[in-house]
């Protein structure tokens, strides 16, 4: 069923666990996300980011996400991931995005500020809900840039989300897209610092590559929305490949039923980790 993200966020904060988000790029990910969901009996959200829309149109998957959502017997958010631009944005809600990111972490904070509000407020016209970012979360969201972590300030933080009242906030602690170079150091300090500043949920962007222990000591710690994207594409990938070499695809349903397992094997793999199997 389609539900709203601060449902999902606010019944894992009490219970303590964590939500998964998980990027989709066609719809054999979808299908396999959501086989994986229904496995378990988990929440979920569903999550596109603005820079993919090159490779996967909003206007083609964006409805296959909300109806996917629909269709399926779990509670499913679906999010339009850091959103650049309010055309964009607008397109998702009126698509029926039941939650939008407004990603202004590069701007001045005052900017910043400003702009995660006037869309928290065209959010709210759709009954929908808004995260916000503050501070920069290392890599980018397509690979194409290697962008330094600058983590959170716990006082900006809290004056953030005083001025913009966002249903998620997004925060940096030494996370990054992409896959790591090296093994993340996570400020588990800074992240302590934060949460009793905040009563919103907050995000933890760039799960990739983030070990078990660590993704459980963020939840602990208040982390309550994971989003996982790379990790989805290269086990998709992986799958793909290793039915080829298997020589297990004789035709394109072969093809098909592998990128389903694939995405399936990754989001199974994370729902234990975010301890959401049976909270649906």
């Amino acid at each position: 069923m389609l539900v709203k993200m601060s449902e999902l966020l606010s019944k894992a904060q009490k219970e303590k666990y964590a939500v998964g988000s998980f990027s989709v790029a066609n719809m054999e990910i979808i299908i396999g996300i959501l086989n994986a969901v229904e496995k378990t009996g988990s929440p979920a959200i569903l999550q596109i980011a603005e820079v993919r829309l090159n490779h996967s149109p909003l206007d083609i998957i964006g409805p296959m996400m909300v109806a996917a959502a629909k269709s399926s017997p779990m509670p499913v958010a679906v999010h339009f991931d850091h959103g650049k631009t309010e055309e964009k944005i607008k397109s998702a809600l009126e698509i029926g995005f039941t939650s939008v990111m407004f990603d202004g972490s590069h701007l001045p904070f005052d900017e910043n500020c400003s702009q995660t509000k006037k869309i928290k407020t065209l959010a709210e016209k759709y009954s929908a809900c808004c995260e916000g970012e503050i501070g920069w979360v290392g890599g980018s969201e397509d690979g194409s840039e290697d962008i330094a972590v600058n983590c959170t300030s716990p006082a900006q933080a809290k004056e953030f989300f005083e001025k913009t009242r966002v249903d998620a906030l997004a925060v940096a602690i030494g996370n990054a897209h992409g896959n790591y170079k090296h093994a993340p150091n996570l400020r588990f300090d800074i992240l302590n610092q934060i949460t009793p500043l905040i009563s919103a949920p907050l995000v933890l962007h760039g799960g990739t590559g983030i070990s078990p222990d660590d993704f459980r000591k963020c939840i602990k710690y208040g982390i309550h929305k994971i989003n996982i994207a790379t990790a989805t594409f290269d086990s998709v990938e992986q799958s793909v490949r290793q039915a080829y070499q298997s020589k297990s695809i004789n035709g394109y349903y072969d093809l098909h039923t592998a990128e389903i397992q694939g995405a399936y094997n990754n989001a199974m793999r994370h729902i234990e980790i975010f301890g959401c199997a049976g909270k649906g």
